[in-house]
């Protein structure tokens, strides 16, 4: 299997389940907050920490690497949608509430993939 068709694969798993985190958090909490957005980039960057340490250990080969990391985790993360939604609550003068969502996405952003990656050190 040629590389991109790993991607591909990842991003055809990655990508609905995405979109299935938005619309179940849309249905489940009813509030402005983006937490489908938040929920699908937080799994993203502690599997990425893990894949990361993983390819470092020498575990996870590089076509496994392109399927789950660039591939799936790829698809799951979302920068765009992200900045998107960050803009809107700016436009919509909820600073507060927009600052939060900064602060939160990014913070456990960079935690998450330190304690995935910590995961797999200890697992691996």
């Amino acid at each position: 299997m040629t590389d991109w068709l790993l991607v591909l694969a990842g991003a055809l798993a990655g990508a609905p389940l995405r979109y299935l985190l938005g619309v179940d958090a849309k249905f489940r909490l009813h509030g402005v907050f983006p937490w489908g957005t938040f929920a699908a980039n937080a799994g993203a960057a502690l599997l990425l920490g893990f894949l990361a340490e993983a390819v470092t250990a020498g575990d996870l080969g590089a076509r496994l690497n392109l399927l789950l990391a660039t591939g799936f985790c790829g698809a799951l993360s979302t920068w765009s949608t992200f900045s998107y939604e960050l803009l809107t609550l700016t436009s919509a003068r909820r600073l507060t509430l927009a600052a939060g969502y900064l602060l939160l996405t990014v913070g456990a952003g960079v935690g998450l993939s330190f304690a995935g990656a910590a995961v797999a050190n200890a697992a691996l």
